[in-house]
């Protein structure tokens, strides 16, 4: 892969995405591009080069780094190569996300939405942290899935966050009376601990800017990748035409484009705000009650450190 956008004679800021490739994330990366240099991480080589030739085609600068989110060794081989590249990168962007419709493991045994939702995002972002210049920003992409009291997450068929502890989850566990699918309570709980990992760091680190973002119902996007040919068909051709058409009557509706303006803007804000969670308009709201319990966030956090340390570097 081309290595020449390391030079970075104009001295630009930089922007690291992860997932980078698909829906949200490759809409996000495009508007980037227009602010800085572009880092893209994620799993898939032949796609990182595919989007970092688009920027470079537009006269912008991106590199890519392989990172699988969900493979601890992955997350440390990639901060290492991230750090090497000596860029002043002053944003971090959590995008990368799964939600599957069956329930996998990875190596290690860990469930595979928590382990790319949670786990990795934070060991990329704790490891990075020092590496970062003071004022950076570092966003989370969150999901309104994790409250229960939510009323369109609940018709879906959420029930909100079901975290027992990050060993319970990295098992695939979640606390009993949830969602009729065990996938949902996985995605909701993984979402629930990026919005406590946030506001935690957020009162850890007051010299770097924490923030979360609920992106809206993107139905565009891949975000469930392993849906049928039938899902996929509406996905492609039908939702689209409806998705603007609803918008006005549906306020947490968005599109990729919507959201990719507003993750950008919070991105490169400089006004030195932290801990705030925004919603699909960029407009600051609440998650749920547990997860603005601090105790809650620290113990996340703590036990996330302690799950992870476990795993050689």
């Amino acid at each position: 892969m081309s290595q020449t956008v390391l030079k970075n004679p104009s001295g630009r800021k930089a922007y690291l995405i992860t997932g980078p490739t698909s829906g949200i994330g490759r809409v996000t990366a495009l508007e980037l591009a227009k602010h800085g240099m572009v880092v893209l991480a994620g799993r898939n080589r032949g796609k990182l080069e595919e989007i970092q030739k688009i920027i470079e085609q537009r006269g912008q600068q991106a590199v890519s780094v392989v990172c699988d989110l969900s493979i601890p060794a992955s997350v440390h081989h990639a901060v290492a190569e991230i750090v090497g590249l000596h860029l002043p990168i002053a944003g971090l962007l959590n995008n990368a996300g799964i939600m599957q419709m069956r329930a996998t493991k990875n190596a290690l045994g860990w469930d595979m939405t928590f382990a790319t939702n949670h786990l990795g995002p934070f060991a990329l972002t704790e490891a990075l942290m020092p590496h970062l210049p003071d004022g950076a920003n570092v966003v989370f992409v969150a999901s309104a899935v994790e409250n229960p009291e939510h009323k369109l997450a609940t018709v879906a068929g959420f029930r909100g966050g079901r975290y027992i502890s990050a060993e319970a989850s990295a098992r695939g566990e979640w606390k009993p009376g949830g969602a009729t699918r065990p996938v949902f309570d996985a995605y909701a709980t993984s979402k629930q601990c990026n919005l406590a990992t946030m506001m935690a760091f957020a009162r850890e680190t007051p010299r770097l800017h924490f923030s979360a973002v609920e992106p809206g119902i993107n139905p565009t996007t891949g975000l469930g990748g392993d849906v049928n040919a039938f899902v996929r068909f509406l996905q492609t051709y039908l939702i689209p035409l409806l998705v603007p058409l609803l918008m006005p009557f549906i306020k947490i509706l968005s599109t990729p484009k919507r959201a990719a303006r507003v993750i950008t803007k919070i991105l490169i804000d400089a006004s030195g705000q932290t801990g705030v969670y925004y919603d699909q308009s960029g407009h600051p709201w609440l998650g749920s009650t547990q997860v603005r319990d601090t105790k809650f966030q620290d113990r996340i956090v703590a036990e996330t450190r302690a799950l992870l340390s476990k795993i050689p570097a």
